[in-house]
């Protein structure tokens, strides 16, 4: 999992147009949820609302700022928001990757729902 030090050198490293970060849990699981992706050799041309189906996922408000500072922070992903070397066809997450994850579900009752944006199940 990362580290709060990880996540604070790539606020620093990563120059961010109005960036808006809540709590490090929002970009751990927007790192979560891309981890789960499967990686293309190109990136993507389809823009997915990632920061919506990210905050479906896990439960809470996620900025797109976390996504671009989570997908900075992962090896294997590279872009620029919303267009990663990620697949179109999108994988949802087990939710145990939230597991020790505190801030997960936190506003579930606002973003907590399942919408057939998912092609496959981890």
């Amino acid at each position: 999992m990362l580290t709060d030090e990880q996540i604070a050198k790539a606020k620093m490293e990563v120059v961010l147009r109005d960036a808006h970060h809540e709590h490090n849990d929002c970009i751990r699981m927007a790192y979560e949820w891309l981890d789960a992706q499967k990686k293309t050799k190109t990136k993507t041309k389809a823009a997915h609302p990632l920061k919506h189906i990210i905050e479906r996922w896990c439960g809470r408000y996620v900025s797109q700022s976390d996504v671009e500072i989570a997908a900075y922070l992962h090896p294997q992903v590279v872009g620029k928001y919303p267009f990663y070397n990620i697949s179109t066809r999108l994988t949802e997450p087990s939710a145990r990757r939230l597991v020790g994850i505190g801030e997960a579900f936190a506003h579930s009752d606002t973003y907590r729902n399942r919408p057939d944006t998912y092609a496959v199940r981890e």
